[in-house]
């Protein structure tokens, strides 16, 4: 089967979804408003809450929800065979994923800007807010550490990658400076000066590498980890105008035009898809993901069609900087259909590449010996990319393989096939620093408000000492964690925490609805709360008996089987009880008179 029969009838359904199911959302559930004030300017600080440029906003956002998750997930599940995986980001990115952000993100604005935690408490109980803050701070520090060892594995040793890499961090500096100081609202402008000098530093980049200087840029597994900590701390403290707006929205234009790029790669080349359409592996016994194909694809897919990590994003920076509510649509419903985009053009490519080839470069040289496959391709794609790329594990290599594949294949491109695999590492890479710099800075506020539950001081999150405290605290968890840590560890939690938290969003989105008096709507989040809380639960399940619990017993693994598994049942236990509290609000309210609901804010 060739790419095209499956990418030309997803572009349609995604557009038809914006089209008509936002525009259902907006007008009829949430009812968005321009009339009303957003927080970004009955609170603005110039520091947090700060009114954006729709455009640059979206960047941000975009960028800062779209991580590892969407690149890696689909090339991972790849193993059950390509037709399940993209059925669920398509069904599930228009139905789930794009419901959950945009619902989320409107109930923050309407909340002043607050965040997931604080929205449950008043929205469902205090009870399940003190809930969700325990259940948020555990998942962001698993999350931040999944996304990150994505991007430490492809920029580890890689020169080019990190010098374009970090480019982009003075360029965003200069750009924050020029369009909030020198040359205010000159969008335009700043956007021409970043683009240029990112298309520099990737252009040139190789020759840098090459250089006298370019041993500084090759950097080891823990010295990329140590590095971008130090980012990570940097942008969640720095005020939000100054680097991290800008640098999300200039990454953007690498990653949209990456993608853009990729499409039209697929509608030339069509290639022919040599994964099957479901695998032997789809009843369980892969070598790459643990289990079944019901419930691990879920978990293992994850952000491409629908990731609870978004909402930490939706309740985080993005409400805080909209100018207006109806920027809420393509915002929190748009962008994260281009996020399926990403996770579907994701899995072409890595169904392009021979079975034998994709699980040489995914599986250890042992275990891949000992599954009775033949290498196809792997050793002119090892040629030709300059570099060995087998046994490499995690979906970084494999992917970029695939899209350099696809590029080359174009008329006029074949030749440059060692371009575009180190172009795709370090277009990963910016996916991911992207989301480890707002996913810090969120967990940021988060900490700073569970801090100041004991001292009020704390919770300021425009006071400088609790703001440093807060984020290096954030900083030093997280990036332990990834240290510590290698993609067989951390992507199986990842994958749950992820989830968990969706299911938790999607509990709180629909009890907004509710007390909004639009209760007769609550099915476009009840629905996709019970398919998720199904999967979840079980593959969570599944997961301490045949993973946690069996990596424990391993020599050197204890600690990571055993804290894996503690992590995994009390996020279980979490969205238990704040379901159950949902529950006794929803039968709370239900005996009140027929109308709008106050919320407990009033």
């Amino acid at each position: 089967m060739h790419a095209l029969p499956l990418l030309l009838p997803a572009l349609c359904v995604l557009a038809i979804a914006y089209r008509y199911y936002s525009a259902f959302l907006a007008t009829k559930v949430l009812v968005l408003d321009d009339a009303r004030i957003t927080p970004a300017h009955t609170l603005s600080d110039g520091h947090n809450f700060h009114p954006t440029n729709k455009f640059v906003l979206f960047g941000h956002h975009f960028a800062a929800i779209t991580g590892a998750g969407p690149l890696i997930g689909p090339v991972l599940a790849t193993q059950f065979g390509f037709m399940p995986g993209f059925l669920w980001i398509l069904v599930g990115v228009v139905l789930a994923g794009a419901v959950h952000d945009f619902v989320i993100l409107t109930a923050s604005i309407r909340h002043q800007g607050r965040s997931l935690a604080q929205i449950a408490a008043q929205e469902i109980s205090p009870r399940s807010g003190l809930i969700t803050s325990i259940a948020v701070l555990c998942i962001i520090v698993v999350a931040l550490a999944g996304l990150g060892v994505a991007v430490v594995n492809a920029l580890s040793e890689s020169a080019w990658g990190v010098f374009a890499v970090a480019a982009s961090i003075p360029l965003a500096l200069f750009m924050g400076v020029y369009m909030y100081v020198f040359r205010k609202g000159k969008v335009i402008e700043a956007t021409a000066i970043g683009v240029t000098g990112m298309i520099c530093a990737v252009i040139f980049g190789r020759d840098v590498a090459a250089s006298s200087i370019g041993h500084f840029f090759v950097l080891s597994r823990g010295e990329i980890t140590v590095a971008i900590a130090i980012y990570g701390f940097l942008a969640s403290v720095l005020p939000v105008w100054l680097l991290l707006c800008p640098r999300d929205y200039l990454s953007s234009f690498l990653k949209l035009g990456t993608i853009g790029a990729l499409i039209i790669g697929v509608l030339v080349v069509n290639p022919e898809l040599h994964a099957p359409a479901i695998s032997q592996f789809a009843d369980g016994g892969g070598p790459i993901v643990p289990g079944k194909l019901f419930p691990f694809m879920f978990i293992t897919i994850a952000c491409g069609a629908i990731s609870g990590f978004h909402s930490l994003v939706a309740s985080g920076t993005t409400p805080k900087m909209l100018d207006r509510e109806s920027h809420a649509r393509p915002i929190g419903y748009g962008a994260m259909l281009l996020e399926g985009l990403v996770g579907l053009t994701a899995l072409i490519a890595a169904a392009s590449l021979h079975p034998g080839d994709y699980y040489a470069i995914n599986v250890s040289a042992q275990k891949f010996a000992g599954m009775g496959i033949s290498m196809v391709n792997l050793k002119e794609l090892e040629s030709q990319v300059g570099e060995a790329i087998a046994g490499r594990p995690g979906g970084a290599v494999s992917l970029a393989v695939g899209m350099a594949q696809i590029f080359s294949a174009i008329p006029g491109m074949r030749g440059l096939m060692s371009y575009w695999y180190h172009f795709a590492i370090m277009f990963e890479a910016m996916f991911v620093l992207t989301t480890i710099d707002t996913g810090t800075r969120v967990a940021r506020f988060l900490v700073q408000e569970f801090l100041g539950r004991f001292h009020p001081k704390l919770g300021e999150t425009a006071w400088l000492p609790g703001s440093l405290f807060a984020a290096a605290l954030v900083v030093l968890c997280w990036s332990t964690f990834l240290y510590s840590g290698s993609i067989e560890t951390i992507w199986p939690v990842f994958g749950i925490a992820n989830q968990l938290l969706a299911v938790i969003a999607l509990a709180v989105g629909t009890m907004v609805i509710r007390n909004s008096g639009r209760g007769q709507y609550v099915w476009v989040t009840l629905a996709p709360l019970c398919v998720l809380a199904c999967t979840t639960l079980t593959a969570g399940v599944f997961s301490i008996r045949d993973i946690f619990l069996p990596m424990a017993q391993k020599p050197g693994f204890a600690f990571r089987g055993y804290f894996n598994t503690a992590l995994a049942t009390a996020m279980m236990a979490c969205v238990v009880l704040v379901v159950w509290e949902m529950a006794k609000r929803w039968r709370s309210t239900s005996r009140l008179p027929q109308g709008p609901q106050r919320t407990r804010d009033g």
